[in-house]
């Protein structure tokens, strides 16, 4: 007989019971779960799509932000298994990596089953089961029906805190108006002649395109009202009824290690998508997206050198998301964290890509930059509540406010939150408390030296 749970009248299915439970595989998921598994425990990651990696797999993030600071061992071990499996460019100015999403996914693949980690894929998590203020387990949506999986320590890496505001844990989400940052749906397109292409971008006196002789990489950008070259073009696909006002707010395209012919796009700007809180609101940004994909096809093919012949290689198979729900925790990270560097005895991780938003409001732009070197840290205090004592939040949905969650969310970032959380679960586990209880002077010692 398989072990049953009572659950709301009926019973389900227990899958199994895990030491470390992870919910998302992205990157902060997929970190977090591969500390926790090296270090000997039974740990499963709970995640809704059947690729790891999250929106560096699945929204089709393919850049790796620059960061100049130092980072944990995960991230070097990525690093390594990606240039294995397929060279990261480094484009020459920064540390700033490229990679095909594809690589990235087997990447993370071999990365967890190397190190023991249970990978539930395409299913979804649709409750908690609690017990006073600890979780039990999960509910989750899966080919059997709705299913459990019992644990111990539990990780909210689903970028929108799914896990901690199912269990009732403090949230907030949005700037003092309610928006979130604005969403895209990327896409990459093949058989671009890449050289016509370049050839004619910087023969408009382009000074925003980079190309380095050292390889192929190439990078070019229009954002309308901006003065960029490339934007005569579009204002004529506007006018012709090709393309429309909208369509102008963001594009943006990059070549792709190992694609030949290749160039993936962080566009469209899902610009009416300024609260990402409602399904119903999400899918229908997503259909918006995949019209102003079929405009740009067209435009692309019609109007722009080396698109004669190039076609659709594939549309992001999740929105990216770039703010949605963060947790409210012990310590909420502000926007002064970053302009003043600030500096935690609790500190698991550091960041350094500025306060990046993409937001209608000009308000909310950033002025402040880092210079190689500077860096602010991360304290565990912002990845913990006292609302439920075995859970931690990891990657962008931890505890800031709205312009500091616009700094740590880039991958470097999120891996090394990730791994924080991982080894405060494998703390926990060993001493026989919950994460809340986990000493951060310790973790922090424990992570080690940033190299």
């Amino acid at each position: 007989m398989k072990e049953t749970i009572s659950y709301q009248g009926r019973e389900l299915k227990v899958l199994g019971t895990w030491e470390t439970i992870i919910a998302g595989g992205g990157s902060a998921g997929a970190s977090a779960a591969m500390t926790s598994a090296q270090a000997g425990k039974k740990t499963l990651i709970v995640e809704k799509s059947i690729r790891l990696g999250g929106s560096s797999v699945n929204a089709l993030v393919t850049p790796m932000m620059r960061s100049y600071t130092g980072h944990h061992s995960n991230f070097y071990a990525l690093e390594e298994k990606l240039n294995a499996i397929a060279p990261v460019r480094d484009h020459g100015v920064s540390n700033q990596r490229w990679y095909s999403a594809e690589a990235m996914c087997h990447s993370w693949d071999e990365l967890l089953t190397d190190a023991g980690c249970d990978l539930l894929f395409d299913a979804a998590i649709a409750d908690v089961l609690m017990e006073g203020d600890q979780i039990r387990g999960l509910v989750v949506a899966v080919t059997e029906g709705l299913c459990a999986v019992l644990g111990k320590q539990f990780v909210d890496a689903t970028g929108d805190a799914m896990v901690l505001r199912l269990a009732g844990v403090p949230c907030r989400r949005g700037d003092e108006d309610g928006n979130n940052q604005i969403s895209s749906l990327r896409f990459e397109v093949g058989g671009v002649d890449i050289e016509k292409y370049r050839d004619y971008v910087f023969s408009l006196n382009d000074t925003y395109s980079v190309h380095h002789e050292a390889g192929d990489y190439f990078e070019s950008a229009m954002v309308g009202g901006r003065g960029f070259a490339l934007q005569p073009l579009f204002d004529q696909a506007v006018k012709d009824g090709v393309l429309i006002p909208d369509d102008l707010r963001y594009f943006q395209n990059y070549t792709v290690p190992g694609k030949p012919g290749v160039l993936s796009f962080n566009c469209p700007h899902l610009v009416h998508l300024m609260d990402n809180e409602h399904a119903l609101d999400r899918s229908g940004a997503i259909i918006e997206g995949r019209r102003s994909i079929a405009r740009l096809m067209k435009f692309l093919k019609e109007y722009m050198p080396g698109f004669e012949h190039c076609y659709l290689v594939q549309e992001a198979s999740m929105l990216g998301i770039r703010e949605s729900w963060e947790l409210i925790g012990d310590y909420v990270m502000p926007a002064g964290d970053y302009t003043n560097q600030a500096r935690f005895e609790d500190a698991v991780a550091r960041g350094d890509w500025y306060i990046d938003v993409h937001s209608a409001k000009k308000s909310l732009v950033h002025q402040i930059s880092y210079q190689p070197g500077d860096y602010y840290e991360i304290p565990y205090r912002a990845m913990i509540s006292s609302a439920v004592k075995n859970i931690c939040a990891a990657g962008r949905c931890i505890s800031t406010e709205f312009l500091m969650e616009a700094s740590i969310r880039i991958i470097p970032t999120v891996i090394d939150i990730g791994q924080a959380a991982g080894e405060a679960c494998v703390l926990a586990l060993d001493q026989g408390i919950d994460l809340h209880a986990v000493n951060g002077i310790e973790l922090k010692e424990k992570l080690g030296e940033y190299r």
